[in-house]
């Protein structure tokens, strides 16, 4: 039998073929053919469907391919040519004035650093053995030499992330009384204890800011000849958790003051919870919640061209991320106006007694389309060339340093109307049943005009973002300590790990070491317990300051 040549329609095509069909049919011979194209579009829906699906499966497995416009329109142009502009069920007509992107050049660079970079390193002045400001030129023996910007080199050394030193005291001893006489330790030495506070500091960077777990660290350790077993080293951060967690605690009050807070969830295994959920399960009991999540939510205190203040909040357990918020804004001040909450559109992200104003992320509702560019390249191209403008627009406020009133503005001047053509071309392709509603276009679209106002809250409300990719982009960290480390064994290891990831990840985006910030917090831990507040990674170095 022949291949049978794969041919695509529109709903409206079939629906003109029943119609033509039905006074030349009888009533069973109509219904064979109305059954006929019925079974035909639900395949075509549930082929399209699969075919989302394997695409998502495929990211699950192998990773995302990137969504970069460029590449989304390259696809969508090669679709389009092999297939035609009306090619699959569901496929939208473009409106006039789409053009082809331009590739980008490649950005230029070297890959190397300057010695700018190196601010961590210390510094070493090296002074001219013969010469200072103001003497002769050797040279021309008329002009006098002055200061310029110096030479920088930059001497790299390999060492192991934790060091040690064995202090061998040597002993004395009387043959006649067995007297022993040890010679004292220096006087630096000899009151500390052996696991110096920077242990912590730095076994926390490791695990917790860049998913080194305790084992590969261990093994790394053996291998350099200065052993660290793992459950040393947990026993090392839980006894210098209590400066961090005063700290934490802090940073949950000062992110409730917050006017912009966003969240966002990601899966996490916790053993402990586990097996209690097993427990249940296995005498008949309902577990009252069954998922495990680690809830990222970060406040936007201040973020300017002086000064950057964001608190990252970490939480682990069965709460969402709706409970997780209703635990930060139980500390909100009453006086203060409801928070902007930024976050995608599952109901988990705001259930929990606590008002708020939602915005919803416009990349989550890009991505639904993206998606989908594969069979509907025409439609994608329409939904991403909007969005890039708009996008552009909101990168020119930031070239440009707006205030949070002259972004609304501008917003508002050359955003709304792309956006208002955006939700008239979408309504016009639901309404006038150019797209099927249960085709994956369809239920791209709805997702886009079902949450318009909180997608477009950035035209309304002074300082709302476009996306949530703040928090996605916090959320790796705990991805990639999932990763390395796969779970935590117990509540009481998550909560630490949400303690140190927490504070770490505030300094990264407050562009605070964090290493030297955990140090601070383990050197003055009694000042730390007392007055947290005075202790948070914008303010801790006045302390340090204040009092050498």
């Amino acid at each position: 039998m022949k291949e049978p040549e794969l041919v695509t329609a529109t709903q409206e095509e079939l629906d003109e073929i029943l119609r033509r069909a039905k006074p030349a049919l009888s009533v069973q011979q109509y219904k064979l053919l109305e059954g006929v194209l019925t079974t035909f579009v639900y395949v075509m829906l549930k082929l399209q469907n699969a075919k989302t699906s394997i695409k998502r499966f495929q990211r699950m497995l192998f990773g995302h391919r990137t969504e970069l416009k460029h590449n989304v329109l390259k696809d969508c142009t090669a679709r389009a040519d092999q297939s035609g502009p009306d090619a699959g069920t569901g496929a939208a007509t473009q409106p006039p004035g789409v053009v082809t992107p331009v590739p980008r050049p490649p950005r230029p660079g070297h890959g190397r650093n300057a010695a700018q970079a190196y601010s961590g390193a210390p510094i070493v002045e090296c002074d001219h053995p013969d010469l200072e400001p103001g003497d002769r030129c050797p040279e021309c023996d008329k002009g006098k030499v002055y200061d310029s910007p110096p030479k920088s080199l930059v001497k790299v050394v390999g060492q192991a992330p934790l060091g040690a030193t064995v202090y061998r005291a040597q002993r004395l001893r009387c043959r006649l009384c067995d007297a022993i006489f040890t010679a004292p330790l220096p006087a630096a030495v000899a009151s500390l204890p052996k696991y110096d506070s920077s242990c912590a500091s730095m076994i926390a960077v490791l695990r917790y800011g860049n998913g080194f777990p305790h084992f590969r660290l261990e093994g790394l350790q053996a291998s350099l000849y200065i052993p660290l077993p793992d459950a040393t080293q947990w026993d090392i951060i839980a006894k210098a958790s209590p400066s961090p967690r005063a700290v934490f605690e802090e940073l949950i009050r000062q992110a409730a003051q917050a006017p912009l807070l966003h969240s966002d969830d990601t899966p996490m295994k916790v053993l402990s919870l586990m097996k209690e959920r097993e427990r249940a399960e296995a005498g008949g009991v309902k577990p009252v919640a069954k998922a495990i999540n680690t809830s990222g939510i970060v406040a936007i205190l201040q973020d300017n061209a002086t000064e950057r203040r964001k608190v990252v909040l970490f939480f682990t357990g069965h709460a969402h991320a709706g409970k997780n918020m209703e635990r930060v804004l139980a500390h909100r001040a009453g006086e203060l106006q409801p928070a902007m909450q930024m976050c995608d559109a599952l109901a988990a992200n705001i259930a929990g007694e606590f008002t708020t104003i939602v915005a919803n992320c416009l990349a989550h509702g890009r991505r639904q389309v993206v998606d989908v560019a594969e069979q509907f390249p025409e439609a994608a191209r329409c939904v991403v060339e909007a969005l890039a403008k708009v996008y552009t627009n909101d990168a020119q406020c930031r070239t440009q340093a707006c205030s949070p009133e002259q972004r609304l503005s501008f917003h508002q001047q050359y955003s709304q109307p792309i956006m208002d053509d955006l939700h008239t071309w979408i309504t016009g392709q639901m309404q006038g049943k150019h797209v099927e509603p249960n085709s994956p276009l369809g239920k791209a679209l709805n997702y886009l005009t079902k949450h318009w106002n909180e997608l477009t809250l950035f035209l309304r409300q002074v300082g709302a973002p476009l996306d949530n990719n703040l928090c996605e982009q916090t959320l790796k960290r705990a991805i990639i300590h999932r990763k390395g480390s796969l779970f935590y064994k117990t509540v009481r290891g998550a909560e630490v790990g949400d303690i140190y990831m927490s504070l770490i990840h505030t300094c990264r985006l407050c562009d605070i070491n964090p290493f030297d910030y955990l140090n601070a917090l383990q050197q003055r831990a009694r000042d730390v317990i007392a007055a947290p507040a005075q202790w948070l990674p914008w303010n801790f170095r006045e302390q340090l300051a204040a009092d050498p």
